[in-house]
This record gives structure tokens, sequence and C-alpha cells, in this order.
């Protein structure tokens, strides 16, 4: 028998953290972590209001399967007993985090990707005015990507003071659903030229087919809420979306991750290594699977007030594999 421990915890934001969706001053994250009685595996997931998730019903779905996380179920059942979200995800990392300690093998090996390297992550400017988000763009001169959080069609004005302030940076415009179909001309119009490399999640998840793209429109869509699992990938690209954000808390793990990343590779989209807002913790098993990413955001820790034990190393912008004392 396993025993298996479901904690919340909440974690400081430095400052204020506020996108289109609402603002926060803290998370909560739920933690899990499951053991034999040696060795002990650990997963984060940070549950989401937008999908409906709150730590106490992560928490409650965790609970309906904790006899037979108990009793060893293999990640490949887990698919089948929670849907993809939060929950899912926080049991999968700790599953393959302890698999990973009792085997001696590096989780990278363990799945089958190649070795995770350093890389470059985004840096995450939250709503302000114009002014003040050139302002935090000059403070972040060590990020090369920055992602801008916009709350409708004014954000454009942001955007062009961000460019004004950075010319040596490249953007991602993130709206997190706050514009229209007939926002986009506007918006593509003005940043075609720009070093913008997407607008992402543009639209709501239910006019995500309204995008009226074109073969070759600059800058390129990439879908946020709207991609969850690999079942989204076909209407997206449809609907001219060429980049797709995956995150561990809405595809429901490490499991789900790397199939999803695989297909929407051999698809053509270009894909972004995303995550919420959480600590290292949450962040280690989307850096395992760094190679199948074009983009890295995993900034979630640097918008943090403190971090877990054993953190990722953020070298400026550069962020390094994780440790096997962190996860993996």
């Amino acid at each position: 028998m396993y025993q298996l421990k479901v904690m919340t915890q909440t974690w400081p934001i430095a400052g204020n953290f506020r996108i289109a969706h609402g603002s926060v001053r803290e998370i909560q994250v739920v933690r899990v972590e499951i053991g034999d009685g040696r060795f002990t595996g650990r997963g984060e997931c940070r549950p989401y209001a937008r999908y409906g998730e709150t730590a106490k019903t992560v928490s409650a779905q965790i609970s309906t399967i904790a006899d037979k996380i108990k009793s060893g179920i293999s990640t490949d059942t887990l698919q089948t007993l929670l849907p993809a979200g939060a929950a899912r995800n926080t049991v999968d990392c700790a599953l393959w985090d302890l698999k990973a300690k009792q085997t001696g093998t590096p989780i990278w090996q363990l799945i089958g990707v190649p070795k995770p390297r350093a890389r470059t992550t985004a840096f995450t400017l939250s709503i302000d005015t114009p002014a003040q988000m050139a302002q935090a763009a000059r403070a972040a001169q060590q990020y090369p990507i920055l992602k801008l959080k916009i709350d409708g069609p004014a954000g454009l004005e942001a955007c062009l003071a961000v460019l004004d302030a950075r010319p040596d940076a490249q953007l991602i415009i993130d709206a997190n659903e706050a514009l229209s179909p007939n926002d986009l001309p506007c918006f593509r119009n003005a940043l075609a030229h720009a070093p913008v490399l997407m607008i992402e999640q543009p639209l709501k998840t239910d006019v995500f087919d309204q995008t009226e793209t074109a073969p070759g429109d600059l800058p390129i869509l990439c879908a946020d809420e709207s991609l969850h699992t690999r079942a989204d990938l076909q209407k997206l690209w449809d609907a001219g979306y060429r980049a797709v954000n995956v995150k561990l808390d809405k595809c429901g793990g490490l499991s789900e991750a790397l199939a999803l990343m695989r297909e929407a590779k051999a698809m053509g989209f270009l894909i972004m290594a995303g995550c919420m807002v959480g600590t290292s913790l949450a962040m280690a098993p989307m850096m395992v699977l760094e190679s199948f990413a074009d983009f890295i955001d995993l900034d979630g820790p640097l918008l943090l007030a403190k971090d877990s034990p054993n953190s990722l190393r953020y070298e400026g912008a550069i962020i390094n594999p994780p440790a096997p004392e962190l996860w993996g």
C-alpha cells in the first residue's frame, strides 16, 4: 500500500498579478505526495477558476480515487479515472516522480525524450497603463521575450508603448479571451511588421472559429484557453490557429502533455510550453518536455514572493532543468 497526502498551500504573489480574467495577490495550489515508505513522489497543480476549479473541488476529485492511488495505480490507468484538469495533473506528476525515484532513472529517460536543456523563458508583464507597462518592460531588460497581458482593444496602445520602450525584445500578446473578431484586423495591421511572435487566445473559446485568418497573416494566433487535450487540435488548425500553449493543469499532467505535444508538432503547430502561476514544483515536469517547445513560458516562480525548496535555477531569462531533489 502507498501513502497519499493531499494538501492546499497558499503562495504570495510578488506585487499584483493582473490579467483579463482578474487580478490576484496570492495563489492556492494543491500538492500531492505519494510514498512507498522509502521514496516519495510529488506533484503540484494550480486550480483555476476559469475552468470551474478550486482547491476544494480539486482535492475532492482526488479523494474519489484515493483508494486506487494507495493500491498503486499506473499513470495509464489514471487517465481513465480522472478527466483532464488540475486534479489529474498533480497526481500524474506525483506518480511519475515516484517512479523516477524508485527506479533511479531520470524522468526524461523513463518517458523517452531528449535530456532537457537550459532554455530562455518569456517573462510576463501584468495589465497596467501603457506608461507603466513600458516602464516594467525597461525594468525587465534581462528578458528578451516579454509576454504582455492586455484587457481588450485598448491594450494595443500598451503593446506599442512596450515596443517603443524595448525595441530589442520579442513580444507575445496575451489577451486571455478579451478581444473580439472585429479587433483582430486592427492588431494585425499595427503589429504585422513588429517583433511580435503571436497573439495568444484573442477570442473567447466559444467564438474561436471566427478568426477569419488567411495564410500568411501575422502575427499568428495561439490557442490557450481553447486548447486542453489532443481532441481540440484539429478544430483549432481548421480555425486558423498556428500555435498552441500547452499547460499541465489544462491537459491533465505529463502523460497527456507528452502525447499532445507530439501530435501538435506533427500537425505543424508551433508549441509554447506554458504554465499557470505556481512554484518550481509545478514548472519542473513541463521543463522536461522542453525539446518539443518552440517557446518556453515558465516564469511562474518569478512572479511569486517566494518559491519551493530546491527550486529551479533561473539565470536572468535562462531557466535550467530541474534537479532530482525538486522533481523527476
